[in-house]
């Protein structure tokens, strides 16, 4: 029985075939006088399959009807095309018709905004750019956990479901079982949380970093790779309510260790991409952001610049260039910040250490003089962000003094606090936004155009 063959493998053929099946889309026909031409894509790559389809087919009639959009199974010949644009085309000897799709078929041959395609998220994939944005984002989550598998890290499932707030920020969305309408009330008319599901308040996780930190404690390297979650109310490019994070945490290690890792990860990673998906890369190059082969070039080949938080705030004082936010030594650094360092000071990745203690989490590690604590971001040109991380403040005391400071609970996080009663070791970790990281390999501006279907305020359909 003859095997269905994707269309990436009959383009890339050594030889003609006297026999192939291929199955796919069609995404556009037009008639000859005696036969008709066929365009089908089937996903597997960017570029479509030309089929010939001669008028002594017994179901040209129904072949002539054949509209953009409609399914098909073609069996036939792989031969050397006649015209310059492809080296095979395949002349039809049978065509089973799955479905043609009506004149309606919201995806004619015309371009569409991007507005209008996230208006019809189930079906943009079909369209070149999200095709090869979306084979990007499948090729990007193999280099990501072939970086880590390579180093010997163990990837770690941590949970969706939690009862701590890792980042302390409250922005989480809550899970509960009880009836909304009338829920069980304590007699001070708070609500009676004993009574829900996990018998207390329970979130989508915002990070899986406190659990992970535990794992490192036993395996040594780990890593995460998986969904997170923020309520946060924020309409802008960059974020989304529900988003995936890769999260590695290292024993032993400090913040240079962190730095070094960060760097190796996003230079690893953007070659990789450069190295398997070249023709979907160009697509972008040329029409979504001119110049982002050779960005991406300029991020493979060289180091990235590191600086301390005091020298990125100076250097902007000092440039004379005018941001909306004045730029002074306790600021939590703004996108315009981040891209100035990035895209004009520096014009490559750059690495900023030493935060004020005041803006950062409570679980990153005091520096000596005491008000900055030892996290570490990377910010790429173009975005801004890219990286969060930090050494973890591994002395017990000096992280309960920074929870009760900062009111939290301190029995919430008793279990967080084990690790630091029981053989704490220096370690360092950082959060890297996957759906950002997908940004800067393929230059698409928002992030709702990089995840499959976005989860922003107001906006739960398909």
């Amino acid at each position: 029985m003859l095997k269905r063959t994707k269309i990436v493998s009959l383009l890339s053929a050594a030889d003609t075939m006297p026999e192939v099946l291929l199955k796919g889309w069609v995404r556009t026909r037009r008639d000859a006088k005696d036969f008709s031409f066929i365009e089908v894509n089937d996903g597997s790559c960017l570029k479509n399959i030309q089929v010939i389809a001669n008028n002594n087919l017994p179901n040209y009639d129904m072949v002539k009807k054949l509209t953009t959009g409609s399914s098909l199974a073609v069996k036939g010949a792989l031969v050397e095309s006649k015209g310059g644009s492809q080296k095979y085309e395949v002349v039809a000897n049978e065509i089973e018709i799955y479905d043609i799709a009506p004149d309606d078929f919201p995806l004619q041959k015309k371009k569409h905004t991007d507005e209008y395609l996230r208006s019809i998220a189930h079906l943009r994939p079909r369209t070149n750019k999200y095709g090869a944005a979306f084979r990007i984002r499948s090729e990007l989550s193999y280099a990501i956990h072939k970086f880590f598998h390579d180093r010997g890290f163990r990837y770690v499932h941590t949970p969706l479901i939690t009862g701590s707030d890792c980042e302390g920020a409250g922005e989480m969305f809550q899970v509960t079982t009880l009836d909304l309408k009338n829920p069980p009330k304590l007699p001070n008319g708070e609500i009676d949380y004993s009574q829900d599901f996990f018998g207390k308040e329970a979130h989508l996780t915002v990070s899986g970093q406190l659990n992970g930190e535990m794992y490192a404690m036993a395996l040594g390297d780990i890593y995460t790779f998986g969904p997170t979650f923020r309520a946060e109310n924020s309409n802008t490019t960059r974020h989304a309510a529900e988003f995936w994070m890769i999260e590695p945490e290292m024993a032993f290690a400090d913040i240079y260790d962190d730095m070094d890792l960060a760097e190796d990860m996003v230079r690893f990673c953007v070659k990789h991409i450069m190295d398997n998906c070249a023709e979907d890369l160009e697509l972008f190059n040329k029409f979504v952001e001119p110049g982002l082969l050779d960005k991406l070039q300029n991020i493979v080949d060289n180091g990235f610049a590191r600086i301390t938080y005091a020298e990125a705030i100076e250097i902007m004082k000092k440039s004379g260039h005018k941001f909306e936010y004045t730029p002074e030594f306790g600021i939590d650094m703004q996108t315009e910040h981040e891209r100035y360092l990035a895209e004009v000071h520096f014009k490559r990745p750059v690495i900023v250490r030493d935060y004020p203690k005041e803006i950062k989490a409570f679980y990153m590690r005091l520096n000596d003089d005491g008000r900055t604590v030892a996290a570490m971001d990377v910010l790429v040109p173009g975005i801004g962000e890219l990286i969060g991380g930090s050494q973890r403040e591994e002395r017990y005391d000096v992280l309960v003094k920074k929870i009760r400071e900062l009111g939290m609970h301190e029995d919430d996080y008793s279990w967080y606090l084990d690790s630091r009663r029981y053989g704490s070791v220096p370690h360092a970790g950082f959060g890297l936004g996957f759906e950002r990281m997908m940004m800067l390999v393929t230059g698409i501006g928002n992030i709702r155009d990089v995840i499959p279907f976005p989860r922003t305020p107001k906006s739960i359909n398909f």
